[in-house]
């Protein structure tokens, strides 16, 4: 399912909140239906980008880096 998000877990850098975001929006969009919802429903789209940006940003800073 959303093979073409980018993978934000680097061993170099941690991954900005924009590309987070980006991350969120385009996996809100493939579960949805949706490329842009309509009024009615743009609220529970947008808040359900939210939910899933804060989701990875704790999952992000959680994940401990393997060492092999």
């Amino acid at each position: 399912m959303c093979r073409s998000i980018k993978t934000l877990r680097g061993p170099d850098e941690a991954p900005t909140d924009d590309e987070i975001r980006a991350a969120a929006l385009q996996f809100v969009r493939k579960v949805s239906g949706y490329r842009q919802p309509s009024r009615r429903n743009a609220e529970a789209f947008d808040r359900a980008v939210d939910d899933v940006a804060s989701a990875t940003s704790r999952l992000l800073g959680a994940v401990v880096p393997s060492t092999a």
